[in-house]
């Protein structure tokens, strides 16, 4: 464990102990600075603070830095397709059928086993199991993510997903037809309390969801349709489709058996978009439809 001490300063006085030290070490994001504080590991004159303490003229600080945890998660080289690179932000285009991340007991195969291989600077932010990683999407779910490479862009990405400025628009294949050309759906979601594994639309121990949809086509028996995410819950797009009858393609957890010749719901994240954290510039990329997607559409094109 390394000992940083400080002493407060003048231009530092007044302010909120987790921003000075964020600022005063330029390496330190406020999140990691805030965990810290709840750990017990930032002492002001020898005592222990909230991170809402604010610093007085010649405040001694002692910041005690743990040790880097150990990562079982061993590096594999992935043909990973890469949209977009630089020092502090990546994009990747996630196939169908790859986890984001580890789990205990799953430890390989899983995008951040191949981040690994191919970037040794990633954020540590979300612990040991998950690191770079800024949201996520499910296993058997296709498209762009964007992933921070160090803690302070990791900070400014999660900033802009709780602001609601992050572009995230999916493609979809729903059952039946949806008869009006746009919606938007505001239901609450939270763990169905008869199956934990699971997601509800619930007034109970929920959080606010909205999605809002466009149709693009509609076929005899199913309609191809836009989501844009206002928010970001577990399985937000395949509850809320659900909830107002029109469950995704393929689902095998909230869709019904007889389906689409799919593995897996029909769900493609294809465009995302954010600020850049070091530019300010906002940035935007389109992934097409993958191969089996396509396919769908033609299948229903010909058949439905």
């Amino acid at each position: 464990m390394e000992l940083v001490k400080i002493l407060v300063e003048e231009s530092f006085a007044n302010e909120r102990i987790d921003k000075m030290l964020s600022t005063y070490h330029k390496d330190w994001s406020r999140t990691q600075v805030q965990q810290w504080i709840k750990d017990g590991l930032v002492l002001v004159n020898d005592q222990k603070v909230k991170g809402n303490y604010k610093c007085q003229l010649h405040d001694s600080i002692t910041v005690s830095i743990p040790a880097p945890e150990s990562l079982d998660v061993e590096p594999e080289e992935m043909d990973l397709d890469i949209f977009y690179e630089d020092e502090d932000v990546l994009v990747v285009n996630k196939p169908r059928g790859m986890v984001v991340h580890p789990a205990p007991g799953h430890s390989s195969g899983t995008l951040v086993n191949g981040l690994m291989a191919h970037c040794k600077d990633l954020s540590g932010i979300n612990g040991v199991l998950r690191p770079g990683i800024v949201h996520r999407i499910d296993k058997d779910t296709s498209g762009l993510l964007m992933v921070a490479k160090n803690d302070r862009a990791h900070e400014s990405l999660v900033n802009q997903l709780v602001q609601k400025t992050v572009t995230r628009k999916y493609r979809a294949i729903v059952h039946g037809v949806i008869p009006h050309d746009v919606g938007t759906i505001d239901a609450p979601i939270g763990r169905d309390p008869k199956d934990r594994q699971s997601m509800t639309v619930t007034e109970v121990n929920s959080k606010e969801a909205v999605t809002h949809f466009n149709v693009i086509q509609r076929f005899k028996e199913y309609t191809f349709i836009e989501c844009q995410l206002e928010t970001g819950r577990t399985h937000q797009i395949r509850v809320h489709m659900k909830y107002i009858g029109y469950p995704l393609a393929g689902d095998p957890k909230y869709g019904p058996k007889k389906t689409l010749p799919i593995e897996g719901q029909a769900l493609h994240a294809g465009i995302l978009g954010f600020t850049h954290p070091k530019t300010g510039e906002y940035m935007e990329f389109e992934a097409p439809l993958p191969t089996e997607f396509e396919h769908l559409l033609q299948v229903l094109k010909n058949n439905y």
